[in-house]
């Protein structure tokens, strides 16, 4: 082969790689921004690329039969045509539908527990997982919503930072020591062993075991009120009696107020006992009288407290007898500040 027919014949061999890295980048491309959700329009994407529409259907071609051949490994992922608008869209059973990125966002939003730009931020990385109609109908559900949201009051500088500190901690078995802001606003410094987190009534718990105290008896913390956390090389092993049942203790406990285990019994005359049924996971109806339904559950906490007594006189505590004499001390109390 004569020197020219060489190189013309490299020039021709250099210009089909480069066409053919061109197009894989093109289809990687496409297929990224149709995971994001983007609806992909030929004669548009051929205007953006510089190449023919013939060419871009080509690459849409190509990428469905890629998603055809990996069906099972990227969840039934299938690239569907409109008519209507002349775009492919990405429909596959990992995508978040509209109805229930709308379920988590109501959620979110109304948890409260959140700072609004972590809100905000968590919203729009869910949204990424939905196609883009379905991202215009959300914005218009949840304007309203998002545009009056009241974060609550928070000492730490981030609650999901915050939160995964902790479980990183839990999961090592670390001691640490926390700067701690009480329900009167007094600071106050402990070491204790992190157990778990429970998220209840607007607010993520650390619930730990001091380690200078009765190592039998665990606390909860607010961990929006924790300022501060030091990790030790210190590491804790708990016993068969400390280990916490995070699914029991939500059933038991109200509010997420410590104190005893017990089995109490009221009355309730009110318009819903579903309702009651529903806010005390342990409730049962175990008799009618005078038109008021006797109930019983298994609490753990004074929370349950707090929650009988916002219930007014539709509710009437009959048993156990000592906790029959709190409600009635507590009702005085309340009585006297009116007198």
């Amino acid at each position: 082969m004569d020197p020219i027919s060489y190189r013309k014949g490299l020039m021709i061999l250099n210009t089909d790689e480069t066409y053919k890295e061109l197009k894989t980048d093109r289809v990687m491309a496409l297929f990224f921004r149709a995971l994001k959700g983007e609806s992909l329009s030929a004669q548009k994407l051929s205007y953006e690329y510089n190449v023919s529409s013939r060419s871009i259907t080509r690459d849409l071609n190509s990428l469905k039969m890629f998603l055809a051949d990996h069906r099972d490994t990227l969840g039934n992922a299938e690239l569907i045509y409109s008519s209507s608008d002349h775009c492919y869209t990405l429909k596959m059973d990992n995508f978040l539908s509209n109805k229930e990125l709308l379920a988590i966002t109501k959620v979110l939003i109304g948890s409260r527990a959140f700072q609004n730009e972590e809100l905000l931020e968590l919203i729009r990385k869910l949204r990424q997982n939905t196609s883009t109609s379905d991202r215009r109908k959300l914005e218009q559900l949840i304007h309203k919503e998002l545009f009056h949201y009241s974060e609550i009051g928070c000492d730490c500088q981030s609650v999901i930072d915050q939160l995964w500190n902790l479980t990183e901690c839990i999961e090592r078995k670390n001691v640490i020591s926390i700067t701690y802001h009480k329900m009167d606003r007094s600071q106050v410094r402990r070491k204790i062993k992190p157990v778990s987190i429970l998220f209840s009534e607007y607010y993520f718990y650390l619930i730990a075991y001091k380690c200078e105290e009765d190592a039998n008896i665990p606390f909860y913390f607010r961990i929006d009120r924790i300022v501060n956390m030091t990790i030790h090389r210190e590491f804790y092993t708990l016993t068969p009696d400390q280990n916490v049942d995070e699914g029991e203790l939500r059933r038991k406990s109200q509010f997420m107020w410590p104190g005893p285990s017990r089995r109490i019994r009221f009355e309730f005359g009110g318009p819903s006992v579903q309702a009651i049924l529903d806010r005390i996971p342990t409730a049962r109806v175990i008799d009618h009288r005078n038109g008021r339904s006797v109930i019983e559950a298994d609490v753990y906490g004074d929370g349950i407290k707090m929650f009988l007594l916002s219930q007014g006189s539709w509710v009437k505590v009959l048993a156990p007898s000592e906790f029959v004499e709190e409600m009635k001390e507590e009702i005085l109390h309340m009585q006297n500040l009116y007198t």
